[in-house]
């Protein structure tokens, strides 16, 4: 099944798994979605201290175990392309914890992406062996891990 306005607007966890529509692009969802996060990301973290971003990032991954398995059963696909709320969810950690900066968040960006297509071990490993909304959810946060060691190697030898 393709997802389309009327699946997206037709059960709140289709809305926030494929990412307020962003997972609907035809070319792409998976950057779609990460570039919506990154949009999203100085509104939803400005108001917030750390520990509640922090708190604020659990409780958005808990929800997207939940959406990412309703949504992927409703499709007939677990893990369907236009699922993109473990982009988003990844993005907003990442870009916590990446210094100031226009560049350094497109590196972020960039590095993200990178690792989520390319799925270095144990990506891969999660992605074929962890089932349902946690192995969505999951491949995303080890992507998050590498891009932020990426981005720690870089300020080190760079910054």
């Amino acid at each position: 099944m393709k997802p389309n306005l009327r699946f997206l607007l037709s059960d709140p966890a289709h809305f926030v798994a494929l990412g307020f529509g962003s997972g609907l692009w035809p070319k792409g969802p998976g950057t779609a979605g990460t570039l919506a996060g990154w949009l999203l990301f100085p509104l939803v973290r400005a108001p917030l201290t750390d520990g509640l971003f922090a708190g604020l990032l659990v409780a958005c991954f808990l929800f997207g175990v939940l959406a990412c398995e309703r949504t992927g059963r409703a499709l007939g696909v677990a893990d369907h392309g236009s699922v993109v709320w473990d982009e988003i969810v990844a993005i907003w950690l990442v870009l916590w914890l990446t210094p100031e900066g226009f560049g350094w968040q497109l590196t972020a960006f960039v590095l993200f992406r990178f690792f989520d297509i390319v799925k270095p071990q144990p990506i891969r490993w999660v992605d074929d062996r962890t089932r349902g909304g946690f192995g969505v959810m999951l491949d995303d946060l080890i992507a998050a891990g590498y891009t932020l060691l990426a981005l720690a190697l870089l300020v080190r030898f760079l910054g």
